[in-house]
């Protein structure tokens, strides 16, 4: 069976591939098996092209580099804040997909118009804009999601998508841009956007 790496690894070509996001647009990381550390990946690193060599292994506690070459994401703070406020999560996916940032900054929520919206997604939270990488997004993100919400959006910014597997993690990011596209569509469509009752 795949470790952690070798999945972020498929899910980095994955999300490419699948146009939820180009190049470089996010980051992604998971827990080492001891909870202490977690695996993420490199600073400019091409999702598509991801490889064991482009991650490295972070100390949760205090952001300390414990082995990997590539300088971490930007963003590891984003990860390691939330990761502390939510110590039953074991993956974070950071992506920048386009359709459910363009309707947070027009002001228009996301709604869970399906069953598997509403099972993986569940609730959205969202955070206004912060200059990206900074202490601000990190520590206004790890609140969002401290009472138990898995998926933030991130103002003008992208998402940030919480879960205790890496494959879980994948389904709700997937699931959350699906829900976009569905708000998208309903609202083109007119009338109210219907919402599935919670599951």
């Amino acid at each position: 069976m795949p470790d952690a790496v070798d999945q972020l690894i498929e899910v980095g070509r994955k999300v490419v591939a699948t146009g939820l996001v180009i190049g470089s647009g996010g980051n992604l990381s998971a827990r080492s098996p001891d909870g202490d550390a977690c695996w993420i990946t490199g600073a400019g690193t091409w999702l598509e092209e991801l490889d064991r060599s482009a991650f490295s292994l972070v100390r949760i506690e205090d952001g300390a580099v414990l082995s990997g070459n590539p300088a971490p994401s930007t963003e590891v703070r984003l990860h390691l804040r939330s990761y502390q406020a939510r110590p039953d999560a074991t993956a974070l996916i950071h992506l920048h997909p386009q359709l459910s940032v363009l309707l947070d900054a027009m002001g228009h929520r996301l709604r869970l118009v399906t069953t598997d919206h509403a099972f993986y997604v569940g609730s959205v939270e969202r955070v206004p804009w912060y200059r990206p990488g900074t202490e601000e997004l990190a520590r206004a993100a790890a609140a969002a999601v401290a009472d138990g919400c898995n998926c933030v959006i991130l103002a003008q910014h992208g998402c940030s998508v919480l879960a205790d597997s890496v494959e879980l993690a994948h389904k709700r990011v997937l699931n959350l841009e699906e829900a976009a596209r569905a708000t998208y569509a309903a609202l083109l469509l007119g009338g109210s956007v219907p919402e599935c009752p919670s599951p």
